[in-house]
C-alpha cells in the first residue's frame, strides 16, 4: 500500500477497492498509509466492495464461513461509522450475479436480498439504519438489451427506497438513495472479431448512463483474450469520453422516463424481483437461500437456458455462431513478465526479515485472542498492519479461529 501510494496524498483523492474476504485488512492498511502521510481518518474517501454474499452465490474468492464473514463487515460498518465517516463501507455487487449468467430481474433480486442481509446483521450488532444506510453503495453489469438494462437499474433504485424506508423505517433520504457503480459486462465479449467489442462496450456504456449510474468502468475489447493493452485501455476510456461529452445523454436526468415500453418493462423487473426477494425471505434470508443452494440454482438455470439459446442460434452472437470470418491469430495480446513474480517475492522476503518480528507475533497473537470473543476486529487488524504484518499472515490467523469455508456442491 505504501508503494501503491506514494506521492499520492490520501485527503485529496477517492479510491475504490474490489477487495471482499480481506477487505478489512486491506482498509487497514490504507488507514496506516494516510496515517504515516498526516491524514486523519476522518479526511479519508472511497469504497471497499466488502460483499461476501456474492463470494458464496458467484464468485468463489471467500474464505471464511458465512457467520465470521458477516461479522467482519459489521465491524467495518461500526468502526467506519465512528472512525472513517466519509468511507462507504460496502458496495453490494449484483455484477458477478450477471456475469455468472444471472437475468436482469435476478441480478436485481439477488443484489437486493444480499443488501437486506447486510442491512439486517449492522442492525443486529446494534447499529442504527440511519447512521450507516447513507454509505452504503451498489456495483451492477450493463448487458446488451439496452432499454431492458435501463428498465432494471429504475426498477432497482424504486425497490431499494421502499424496502429501506418500509421494512427498516430509515428516515434520512439519503438512506433511502440507491448509488451505484456500473461495470460494461466481460461476459458478453468474444475472442472472436475483438474489436466488435468497442460496440458492444458503447451500447453497455450508453445503457448505463441512461439508467443513472454514479460511476462507471468500460471494458477493453481484448477483455475475452488477456489483460489489457495500453491502446485497448484508451479505447475503453475515450469511449465514457466521448458518451459523457458529445451525446448529450448526460444533460438529463432519467431520460427515458415516460416511454411506454421502458415503465412497462420497469414495472415487470420490479414484480418479478420482489417476488424471487419474498421467495428469499421465505428460506429465512439471503444466507439461508445461499447455504441451500437455491440462489446459486436459479443463476445456473438461467445460464444453462442463455448458453442453449446461443447453440440452437435463438440468440445471435455476432461473429460467434453468425457472421463469422477467417481470423488471423492475435499478435497484439499483453503477457505479464513472470519476472514480477520472482520481484514480489523478493521484496516479501526482504520485508519480513527488516520488521520487528516480536511486534508482529504480538499483534498477531492479540488479534486471534480477540477473534475468540465477540469484540470489534477492525482495531486490532489495523495494530497488526502497522507492524508490517501481512495479508497472509493476519488471514491465516483469522482461520485459525474461524475455519476456511468449503461450499458444497449444487446440482
Amino acid at each position: 500500500m505504501e508503494i501503491l501510494f506514494n506521492g499520492i496524498p490520501l485527503d485529496k483523492v477517492s479510491t475504490s477497492m474490489t477487495i471482499n474476504a480481506p477487505a478489512s485488512v486491506l482498509l487497514a492498511m490504507y488507514i496506516a498509509v494516510a496515517e504515516k502521510q498526516g491524514v486523519s481518518k476522518d479526511k479519508l474517501r472511497g469504497t471497499i466492495q466488502n460483499d461476501i454474499l456474492k463470494e458464496y452465490i458467484a464468485r468463489g474468492t471467500y474464505i471464511f464461513p458465512p457467520e465470521p464473514s458477516m461479522r467482519l463487515i459489521t465491524n467495518i460498518f461500526e468502526y467506519c461509522s465512528k472512525e472513517v465517516p466519509k468511507w462507504n463501507t460496502i458496495s453490494i455487487s449484483g455484477y458477478h450475479i450477471r456475469e455468472a449468467g444471472s437475468t436482469a430481474a435476478q441480478e436485481v433480486a439477488f443484489t437486493l436480498a444480499d443488501g437486506i442481509a447486510y442491512v439486517d446483521a449492522a442492525i443486529n450488532a446494534g447499529l442504527d439504519v440511519d447512521d450507516f444506510a447513507p454509505r452504503l453503495s451498489f456495483f451492477f453489469n450493463a448487458h446488451n438489451d439496452l432499454l431492458e438494462e435501463v428498465a432494471k437499474y429504475r426498477a432497482a433504485r424504486r425497490l431499494w427506497a421502499r424496502i429501506m424506508k418500509e421494512r427498516f423505517g430509515a428516515k434520512k433520504e439519503k438512506s433511502m438513495m440507491l448509488k451505484f457503480h456500473t461495470q460494461t459486462a466481460g461476459s458478453t465479449l468474444t475472442a472472436q472479431q475483438p474489436d466488435n467489442n468497442i460496440i458492444r462496450v458503447t451500447i453497455q456504456t450508453l445503457a448505463a448512463v441512461l439508467g443513472g449510474t454514479q460511476s462507471l468502468h468500460t471494458n477493453s475489447r481484448d477483455e475475452a483474450l488477456a489483460l489489457p493493452t495500453e491502446e485497448s485501455v484508451r479505447i475503453a476510456l475515450r469511449t465514457q469520453q466521448i458518451v459523457a461529452h458529445e451525446s448529450g445523454v448526460t444533460e438529463t436526468i432519467d431520460p427515458l422516463a415516460g416511454s411506454y415500453y421502458v415503465e412497462n418493462l420497469t414495472d415487470r423487473i420490479e414484480k418479478e424481483a420482489m417476488n424471487y426477494i419474498k421467495r428469499i425471505d421465505e428460506l429465512g434470508g439471503a444466507p439461508k437461500a445461499i447455504e441451500k443452494g437455491y440462489i446459486q440454482k436459479e443463476i445456473q438455470n438461467s445460464a444453462y437456458n442463455y448458453q442453449m439459446e446461443v447453440e440452437s442460434e435463438e440468440r445471435i452472437v455476432v461473429g460467434v455462431n453468425k457472421f463469422q470470418i477467417e481470423e488471423q491469430e492475435h499478435k497484439d495480446i499483453l503477457k505479464v513478465d513472470p519476472e514480477v513474480e520472482r520481484l514480489q517475492r523478493e521484496k516479501l522476503k526482504r520485508l519480513k526479515e527488516e520488521r520487528d518480528n516480536k511486534e508482529v507475533e504480538n499483534r498477531l497473537e492479540e488479534l486471534k485472542n480477540a477473534a475468540g470473543t465477540d469484540k470489534n476486529l477492525m482495531p486490532y487488524i489495523l495494530e497488526a498492519v502497522k507492524v508490517y504484518a501481512t495479508l497472509g499472515e493476519i488471514c491465516g490467523v483469522l482461520r485459525e479461529v474461524f475455519g476456511e469455508y468449503q461450499q458444497s456442491v449444487i446440482l
